[in-house]
C-alpha cells in the first residue's frame, strides 16, 4: 500500500516535473494502463493505425525517408501495418552516422544529443525529442506499477552509465532527493566501496532495487558472505536491467534480498522493449514499440524462432528508428500471459550476437555453455571470456585462492569439449575483471564473425 506521501510524489509532484520539462508522461501512462487489458487484435488494430500516421508523418517531414520512400516507388499507403514494414530498409548505426542530419525531422521540437556506450564495438550517437521521452518514462512507470510500487517510493538505483553520472547536479540531486531515489555508482566496485552499498541499503531500507543485474548479484554475495541479512528490510521487488539477467544471478538476488527479481529489457537507442509482470511474462511496449525478429538474410521470423531484434519505435517521429537492428538476440512468443494483460511476450532473450561463441567446426552456442563450466567449478569468484578467433579463447579468472594447474587444466578440458580439442584456451589468473565504460559487465564476448 502506498504512503501518503509516494501518493504525494506519483499524483501531483512527478507529473508536476514532467508537465514543466513539456512530457506527456501522465497521460500516455494512463491510456497504456487501459490498452494493456485490450485483447491481442484490439492492440493489433490500434498500432497498424499508430503505424500508418507515424510513417505518413516521417515520409512529410524527414528527409530520408522523403528520398527513400520516392527512390523505392512506395507511398505512405504501402505501410498499413507490421507486416509491411518489410518493404523498407533496415536501419542501423552506420546507416544513421552516414545519415545524421537527414534523419531530423523539419518539424522537430527541441532534442537532445545522446549515445550509447559502444559495447557491441560501435557506440551510437542520436537525438531524442519530448514525444520519445514522454513514451519511453510512461512506459517505463506503467511496468513499476505492475509491481504494487510506485514513483516516490524509497529506490536504491546502481548505475553507471556516465550521462547519468555526469548529470548529478544540484539540480539532479534536489529531484532525487524529492522523489526518494538513491544512486549508487556502479563503477569500481571495491570490498569496502561493496560493504559501503550494502550499508546504505540496510540504513534507506528502500521499497525497490533498481539497475544492472551484475551489480546486485555481487551485493548480494557480498552481504551473504560477510553473514549480512537483506531479506528483512521489506524490498518489493529488484528492477533489473541493460545486461542479460542469468538464472543464477536471479535466484541469488532473489533469495538475498528477499524479493522477487523484474526483468527489463532496452536500450537508450531502441527504447523499453520487454517488461516482467509479477505472473512471469516478457511484455512487449508493444503500444510504442514494432518488435520484428529476423533471420541471418534479414526475413522475419515467426514466434518460437530465435532472430535477431529488430524495433521500429513509434515515438520517433522527430528522428526516426525504423527497422533498427539491435544486435539481440531474442524469441517471440505465440502465448497469452496468466496475468491477463493482451500485450504480447517474448519468450526469451537470448543477449547479443556477440554473446554466441563459435566452434571450431562452425558449431554457434551460446555463452552460457561455458559460463556454466566456470560457474560449477569451486574458488571462482568472477571471470570474463574472450574469444579472440576460431582458434584462440581467453579467459580471465578471479580465484579465491590461487589458480592451481590442476583448476587450470579443468578449465581448457571443459572449453575444449565445446570449442574443439586444437582450440588454445589462455587461462589468465587477474585480480579482478573490469567493467566496460558504462559500468557494465560482460561474462562473455566474440570477436569471431557470425
Amino acid at each position: 500500500m502506498s504512503s501518503v506521501y509516494t501518493k504525494l510524489v506519483s499524483g501531483v509532484l512527478f507529473p508536476l516535473h514532467e508537465k514543466l520539462k513539456k512530457h506527456n508522461t501522465v497521460a500516455i501512462r494512463k491510456a497504456l494502463e487501459q490498452s494493456q487489458w485490450h485483447s491481442p487484435e484490439q492492440l493489433k488494430t490500434a498500432q497498424s493505425q499508430r503505424l500508418q500516421q507515424f510513417i505518413r508523418t516521417i515520409c512529410a517531414h524527414v528527409p530520408y525517408y522523403k528520398e527513400m520512400m520516392q527512390n523505392q516507388g512506395l507511398t505512405p499507403d504501402d505501410i498499413q501495418c507490421s507486416e509491411d514494414l518489410v518493404k523498407l530498409p533496415f536501419l542501423d548505426k552506420q546507416t544513421i552516422a552516414d545519415n545524421f542530419d537527414a534523419l531530423k525531422s523539419d518539424i522537430a521540437g527541441p532534442l537532445n544529443r545522446f549515445n550509447t556506450g559502444g559495447s557491441s564495438g560501435q557506440p551510437l550517437i542520436f537525438l531524442l525529442g519530448n514525444e520519445r521521452v514522454s513514451h519511453d518514462v510512461a512506459e517505463k512507470w506503467r511496468a513499476t506499477r505492475w509491481w504494487g510500487v510506485d514513483i516516490g517510493d524509497k529506490e536504491i538505483v546502481a548505475w553507471g552509465s556516465p550521462i547519468e553520472l555526469g548529470a548529478q547536479d544540484k539540480v539532479r540531486l534536489a529531484r532525487d532527493k524529492l522523489f526518494r531515489s538513491q544512486l549508487i555508482p556502479a563503477f569500481d566496485m571495491t570490498e569496502e566501496k561493496l560493504r559501503g552499498f550494502i550499508a546504505s541499503i540496510k540504513e534507506s531500507r528502500p521499497r525497490m532495487l533498481f539497475g544492472y543485474p551484475s551489480v546486485f548479484d555481487l551485493l548480494a554475495k557480498t552481504a551473504e558472505k560477510a553473514g549480512i541479512r537483506l531479506d528483512n528490510l521489506g524490498i518489493k521487488v529488484a528492477f533489473v536491467t541493460s545486461e542479460r539477467l542469468y538464472p543464477y544471478q536471479r535466484e541469488n538476488i532473489s533469495r538475498v534480498f528477499g524479493c522477487p527479481v523484474a526483468n527489463g529489457y532496452g536500450g537508450r537507442d531502441a527504447g523499453f522493449i520487454a517488461h516482467e509482470c509479477p505472473s512471469g511474462g516478457m511484455h512487449l511496449s508493444y503500444e510504442d514499440i514494432v518488435v520484428e525478429i529476423i533471420d541471418k538474410e534479414g526475413k522475419p521470423l515467426p514466434a518460437g524462432e530465435a532472430g535477431e531484434i529488430v524495433v521500429t519505435h513509434l515515438g520517433t517521429s522527430e528522428f526516426p528508428f525504423v527497422r533498427y537492428r539491435t544486435g539481440d538476440i531474442a524469441v517471440l512468443s505465440d502465448k497469452r500471459c496468466a496475468c491477463g494483460r493482451g500485450l504480447p511476450m517474448l519468450e526469451s532473450i537470448e543477449g547479443r550476437s556477440t554473446d554466441f561463441v563459435v566452434a571450431a567446426d562452425g558449431t554457434m552456442m551460446h555463452g552460457l555453455a561455458l559460463i556454466y563450466i566456470l560457474r560449477d567449478m569451486d574458488g571462482i569468484e568472477a571471470f570474463k571470456i574472450t574469444q579472440e578467433s576460431l582458434q584462440l579463447t581467453r579467459v580471465e579468472v578471479v580465484s579465491k585462492q590461487q589458480l592451481t594447474d590442476s583448476m587450470v587444466k579443468q578449465i581448457e578440458s571443459g572449453f575444449k569439449a565445446r570449442l574443439g580439442e586444437e582450440v588454445q584456451i589462455d587461462v589468465q589468473a587477474v585480480a579482478e575483471i573490469a567493467a566496460e565504460k558504462s559500468g557494465k559487465y560482460r561474462y562473455v564476448i566474440s570477436k569471431v564473425v557470425q
